[in-house]
């Protein structure tokens, strides 16, 4: 059936595609037991702490929040080194590319952005009726800096950038990034979507604390859905000058951030810091371990900057993971990036992680013996 009256980039847009979720496995499948690793979420989250504090939030529920974001803009200006009216709040950090988009692309914008990264970023260009361009990745899978800058034309408006990049963790190399950000002409921007920072080796980041404060025009976003652990709260955040900050909080819908994942993320910032250090110790140091685990095994590991690997085999990467997801894995297959032999695994706690190592090299013993599991 075909619907009238819609707008014509609607009916280009692709819908996202998720990673799998546990129930839709255990519909399909009828497993009891399953690890979920395809959706890089913390394993560890969401933190007693904020648990608690969302628990004493239920009963306000019937009240908007503050409008104003104050006690947690306060806090992530501790946080981050930026003053308070240099944050704006969102729903995840999709809410946050979705006010982007609005904010900056027109029909005929052109909008670069990196061949192999975040699906969302071509899809919300294409809403919006802009232009997207895409830059090949460099052949170490880092999004090419160089090539960005030297694609700013006249009709050039936005740039999309993920550092670390999904789906292959990698990060731009962080000075570069600054001398982007530094020679862009006054109307183009630069989104650097940070949604995996927390997990990187902050020297190899750029400064973007600098960049803010010297007026520059990035827009850095951030989320609690990955090293805080509060992905199911839908909570995320950028970094501006203040008045771009004030153009977002214009253009986002009124009240953009739930009660119950503010008193999460509030909780977190706070009293549950040492929960959230913990979390993050220990999925680098499983990120370290599984690491050389698939190298050992003859995969091709690229290094990681996030809470994930993506590594490559020698073998179609939808039938490796379908081989995996009937042993009650889930991962992604980076098939949908053009990367055919490639999957890309999330950290899960220790155990979980011990256990895909196992299971995996069953599957590849398998493959490797010619034996496929199918159904």
């Amino acid at each position: 059936m075909t619907l009238g009256g819609l707008r014509e980039p609607v009916r280009s847009v692709e819908p996202y595609v998720a990673g799998k979720t546990v129930e839709e496995v255990r519909r399909e499948l009828g497993l009891e037991t399953i690890i979920k690793l395809g959706s890089n979420e913390n394993p560890y989250g969401p933190f007693p702490e904020s648990l608690r504090a969302m628990e004493k939030e239920l009963p306000h529920l019937n009240r908007y929040p503050d409008v104003s974001f104050q006690r947690i803009k306060t806090l992530l200006s501790d946080l981050q080194g930026l003053p308070p009216e240099c944050f704006a709040l969102s729903h995840g950090a999709e809410g946050m590319l979705q006010t982007m988009g609005k904010c900056f692309i027109e029909a005929g914008d052109e909008v670069l952005l990196p061949a192999a990264t975040y699906s969302l970023y071509l899809e919300i260009t294409r809403l919006m009726g802009g232009l997207p361009r895409t830059v090949p990745l460099t052949a170490d899978f880092r999004a090419d800096v160089e090539a960005l800058r030297r694609a700013v034309g006249p009709r050039t408006k936005l740039i999309w950038l993920a550092n670390p990049n999904n789906p292959t963790g990698t990060v731009c190399d962080g000075r570069a990034l600054e001398e982007l950000v530094e020679g862009l002409p006054e109307k183009v921007w630069l989104v650097l979507d940070e949604a995996y920072a927390e997990f990187a080796d902050p020297s190899l980041l750029p400064d973007r604390r600098r960049l803010i404060a010297e007026g520059r025009n990035v827009i850095a976003v951030r989320t609690f859905s990955k090293a805080w652990g509060l992905a199911g709260a839908r909570l995320g955040y950028a970094m501006a000058r203040p008045e771009m900050v004030t153009v977002i909080d214009t253009v986002s819908e009124p009240f953009n951030a739930n009660r119950i994942g503010l008193a999460g993320a509030k909780a977190a910032l706070v009293e549950g810091r040492p929960s959230y250090e913990r979390a993050l110790a220990a999925i680098l140091a499983d990120r370290a371990w599984l690491a050389a685990e698939l190298a050992r095994r003859g995969c091709t590991v690229v290094p990681s900057q996030t809470n994930f690997l993506f590594f490559e085999t020698p073998y179609s990467a939808s039938e490796l993971s379908r081989a995996l997801l009937e042993r009650g894995v889930i991962v992604r297959s980076c098939e949908g990036w053009g990367f055919d032999r490639a999957i890309r695994v999330s950290i899960g706690t220790t155990e979980e992680t011990r256990r895909f190592a196992s299971l995996f090299g069953d599957v590849l013993d398998d493959f490797r013996k010619g034996v496929r599991h199918h159904g």
